[in-house]
């Protein structure tokens, strides 16, 4: 699904359907949003593999690099506090991660709009890239 929030185009992937467990995946699913003209793509957690939330295995930092490199901004959005317990790198990834503005991890799709509201009002430059 494609709606803007906040001024900003965003795909917001079904929490249904299989993991994203691979490259070809993720490339599958930044093609879709180029198709939208969408500029941040929503994922949910629960989508993603368990290895994602593991930083060793470097999937998570290869998906944020293709990002990236797409200038398509992500938002990982569901709980992921059980991983975040487990795991003190990960923890400083969310936190370093929520710090910038091309990926962040987010509870809820509200918190989500809270926060692309606060930059839409601020003026910031995270309503474009």
């Amino acid at each position: 699904m494609t709606t803007e929030l906040h001024g900003v185009p965003t795909m917001i992937v079904s929490p249904e359907g299989p993991p994203f467990t691979g490259e070809a995946d993720v490339t599958d699913l930044i093609g879709d949003a180029f198709g939208c003209a969408a500029e941040l793509v929503v994922l949910p957690a629960d989508r993603l593999p368990a290895e994602f939330f593991t930083l060793r295995s470097g999937i998570a930092g290869a998906i944020a690099q293709k990002f990236v490199n797409y200038h398509i901004r992500l938002v990982i959005v569901g709980d992921i506090s059980e991983h975040v317990e487990r795991s003190t790198a990960l923890r400083d990834f969310v936190v370093e991660t929520n710090r910038g503005r091309q990926l962040w991890f987010l509870p809820t799709l509200a918190d989500l709009e809270t926060r692309l509201a606060a930059s839409a009002s601020a003026g910031a430059p995270d309503q474009h890239h």
